[in-house]
């Protein structure tokens, strides 16, 4: 996670800058809006923290129009509303009032990098996997991970980089599925100055940023079919040719990549390149589900359980057998994502000393639709009567509305990470506020709300 941190701010961003690095950040700093913009160009960022006091607008502007697409949080000292709902229009993607928090700095490297999850697995059907991983790490192949959407593909190409040769090396991921098409081939090639309307400097891509290193291919099915010719050339070559350049670069990588599609399928319906998918497929990691992985689910959940019981301040309560009984019969659909955020809701929801099944919800608010092997529903609920006795007689929606609206003021007023936490995207986190607002309810805005104090 390499963090760009723009400003001085009384020196409240260098204890930000320590607390980043605490949590792993590589970071990087900038007294100005022109050094850091030089810095992006030449070094590239995840995550950009800004100074509100600077021109975070024209800031953002000027690195778009060159086709750069890096997060930017804005940050001041206080919760002046005002000036983060100024920060958010002119393209700020969240607001942090200083001094810093620290769970806040590492939520926000959380869900940017989304790579603070341990590798954690028991299950004998990823012994499998991981003991290939093991046998090729080393070598420097191609691997194409596959398996569906949350089953931990990316967490597993970090595990191949650091088995590898090059785990003192740079690991860059690239989620072609998150960047337009239009930006793509700029944020893996970079670009010369005067390419295109904008371009008032040479910037270096990911293949550049990953020289040495690994560059993983998130997603890699939805990168466009044009695209994909220009990608497969760097492959053979290793030497890309950055947009608007007359002479290759040479790159030292290791290429991995990740789909959640049937690739050999995407081939014949003319959506993927053949020769590209041999280029890439020298080794598959296919990752099983987790509906496949009943002993991944048990230790997964119990690692959620205490990460995010000791994240929110509250008291450890360890999952009771029916609980994880029900967590293991469940069809998680949505994967490890999915059983992540469920643990996380199930923390803040439950009570007494252990996470009983009636604190199990799923990501749209109402109980899981399943049971515990040898209850009947209504004795199951008798059994659960004390954690979900403070529900009886309410509707889902109340119950929803106060779990957002505890889950936002709990995240001092941060939208992304309150959608995070809840498994909802950001649109519709915002419809739900939007209609809690019209109804009189009081809604926590940036920098307001109990942080960790609940």
């Amino acid at each position: 996670m390499r963090l760009l941190i723009v400003g001085k701010l009384d020196g409240q961003l260098g204890t930000a800058s320590q607390i980043a690095v605490k949590n792993g950040a590589q970071v990087t700093h900038a007294d100005d809006e022109t050094t850091a913009l030089n810095l992006l160009r030449s070094k590239g960022a995840d995550l950009v923290l800004m100074d509100i006091g600077l021109n975070i607008k024209s800031f953002i502007e000027q690195f778009s129009s060159e086709h750069i697409s890096t997060p930017v949080i804005a940050c001041g000292i206080g919760t002046d509303a005002d000036a983060a709902v100024e920060a958010i229009k002119s393209g700020a993607k969240e607001y942090m009032p200083l001094p810093p928090d620290a769970e806040l700095i590492a939520a926000i490297l959380a869900a940017v990098a989304d790579d603070d999850h341990p590798f954690i697995y028991r299950d004998k059907v990823m012994n499998h996997v991981v003991a290939l991983a093991d046998q090729v790490a080393a070598s420097e192949a191609s691997i194409l991970i596959s398996g569906e959407s949350g089953t931990g593909k990316e967490v597993m190409a970090r595990y191949v980089h650091n088995k590898s040769r090059r785990a003192n090396k740079a690991f860059i991921s690239v989620n072609c599925a998150a960047i337009p098409e239009n930006l793509l081939e700029s944020e893996l090639f970079g670009h010369e100055k005067g390419a295109f309307t904008g371009a008032v400097a040479r910037r270096i891509g990911k293949f550049e940023e990953a020289n040495g290193g690994t560059l993983l291919l998130d997603e890699i099915s939805e990168m466009d079919i044009r695209l994909q010719a220009k990608l497969l050339r760097a492959l053979q070559e290793r030497e890309i040719d950055r947009v608007g350049g007359g002479k290759p670069v040479k790159v030292d990588i290791r290429i991995l990549a990740t789909t959640n599609r049937n690739l050999e399928e995407e081939v014949k319906k003319g959506n993927f390149r053949e020769d590209l998918l041999f280029r890439l497929n020298v080794v598959n990691l296919q990752v099983p589900a987790l509906r496949e992985r009943p002993e991944d689910i048990k230790a997964l959940a119990a690692h959620f359980a205490e990460k995010y019981a000791e994240m929110n301040g509250y008291p450890f309560r360890p999952l009771s057998v029916d609980a994880m009984r029900a967590l293991q019969n469940y069809k998680w659909q949505g994967n490890v994502r999915e059983l992540e955020n469920t643990i996380h809701r199930a923390v803040l929801l439950a009570s007494g000393d252990e996470i009983l099944p009636a604190a199990i919800l799923l990501p749209d608010g109402t109980p899981h639709q399943i049971t515990v092997s040898g209850l009947s529903p209504h004795t199951e609920g008798t059994a659960e009567a004390g954690a979900g006795a403070d529900m009886i007689g309410r509707t889902v929606a109340d119950v929803e509305r106060e779990l957002i609206i505890d889950t936002l003021s709990h995240c001092l007023g941060n939208r992304t990470h309150a959608a995070n936490i809840l498994g909802i995207s950001i649109r519709t986190l915002r419809n739900k506020l939007n209609l809690y607002a019209q109804e009189g309810q009081p809604i926590p805005q940036p920098g307001e709300g109990r942080g960790a104090d609940v």
